[in-house]
């Protein structure tokens, strides 16, 4: 999370400059501090005051100015730093990094930074792809620079091509992994998310009203963390994280085949998919008309995925779900013996704040040992990162890599 940490943006002279005002909003609507050091041919494109106004910081830009409060910028804003951003980079501050020339504020404050740095490029096509950036960029990695690839599509100069500076949330979600301890570095975990559908006709079907933003925020949680992470998922209208492989599925049926194939290669399997338990018998290959009478519709079981792995996962770590209405505590603990999870994450359908559709959740987590920790309300993004850190536990007890 970004509450409270420190960010220095670098904002150099690329026509992307404008979307550093989008930028920095976003930064301090996650509580984030934000200075920002702008080159000179940056204001060009974009006003030092639009930037003082948005960050409700000075902007720096001369290395010679004295500042309102310290007489060396470019090492006090080092040292203000938890991290630092170049949005957008051009082909310019990327070649001089990478050569060691410190000659303005930015690439002098960059030298002297010991905190993490993510360079997003962002210009023509033809510029990004010529060998001497790519070789700058391929330099900075080597030395523990943080590199975004940058987006494609429609450039300034109306070719089409990869130059574009990364999407916001793709940059903040970056800055979040820059930051984030990866104490789940390697370790392989599959996740399921998301409702299943159970057609009945090719036009109709039985589902749930899952979101998938609590299995979403877990596989994006244990990215940052460093895990490998395959996702499973069900219908939504979310974006798919940038994971290392997602599998997208409708059924019930579907989603069993998809984990089947999968849960073995990964030590910690996290269920927090709202699989149906049931689906129509038949499946009308037309589209079902109205004729005024009642309709009956038999349905059988679907496969019990989580049971199924319970039963098979060796040393894996199982981590599944219950939904409530009722009992919370007394239905989840029975599932959990049941089913032979490590872990039960039980929430309340009643209770404000909690369950599907919402981007908070207030969670119960319950072990094998009957170990109970209730929590309060949450964002389903804190609350995959109270899931994971008992997790990590659990790998760790069990003589995994837990970072």
């Amino acid at each position: 999370m970004l509450a409270g940490k420190k960010i220095v943006l670098g904002i150099t002279g690329g026509i992307a400059a404008y979307k550093a005002a989008e930028l920095t909003r976003a930064l301090i609507k996650e509580g984030a501090q934000v200075k920002v050091i702008m080159t000179k041919s940056a204001t060009e494109f974009i006003t030092p005051l639009t930037m003082q106004t948005l960050s409700q910081n000075q902007v720096y830009i001369d290395m010679y100015v004295p500042t309102q409060k310290y007489d060396i910028a470019h090492i006090a804003l080092a040292d203000f730093a938890d991290a630092f951003v170049i949005a957008p980079a051009t082909a310019n501050i990327i070649g001089k990094i990478a050569s060691g020339v410190a000659d303005d504020l930015l690439s002098t404050t960059i030298m002297a930074a010991d905190k993490p740095v993510l360079i997003c490029p962002a210009m023509n096509d033809k510029m990004l792809a010529n060998s001497v950036v790519q070789d700058n960029l391929r330099k900075l990695q080597t030395h523990g620079y943080f590199i975004m690839e940058s987006g494609v599509g429609e450039l300034a100069c109306k070719t089409q091509g990869a130059g574009r500076l990364p999407e916001i949330p793709e940059i903040i979600e970056e800055i979040e992994a820059m930051l984030t301890a990866k104490d789940l570095a390697g370790v392989n975990i599959l996740i399921t998310a998301g409702p299943t559908q159970e057609a009945f006709d090719p036009v109709r079907h039985i589902t749930n009203l899952s979101s998938g933003k609590m299995g979403y925020a877990l596989a994006a949680a244990a990215k940052r963390r460093g895990a490998h992470i395959t996702l499973v998922s069900g219908p939504t209208t979310l974006a798919i994280p940038k994971v290392q492989k997602c599998i997208q599925v409708r059924s019930a049926r579907q989603m069993h085949k998809a984990v089947i194939e999968n849960y073995k290669k990964a030590k910690i399997i996290i269920k927090a998919a709202a699989v149906a338990d049931y689906r129509p018998k038949e499946c009308s290959k037309e589209k079902i008309k109205k004729t005024g009478k009642q309709m009956t519709i038999m349905l059988e079981k679907n496969p019990d995925i989580i049971e199924e792995i319970g039963k098979n996962k060796g040393n894996s770590i199982l981590v599944g779900f219950a939904m409530e209405t009722q009992n919370l505590l007394t239905n989840a603990k029975e599932k959990l013996k049941k089913k032979n999870m490590d872990l039960i994450i039980a929430n309340n359908l009643c209770q404000e704040g909690a369950g599907f559709q919402t981007d908070t959740n207030v969670i119960t987590i319950i072990d094998k040992k009957g170990k109970t920790e209730k929590l309060s309300k949450m964002t389903k993004m804190e609350a995959a990162d109270k899931i994971l850190d008992r997790v990590r536990t659990l790998l760790k007890d069990k003589g995994g890599r837990s970072g």
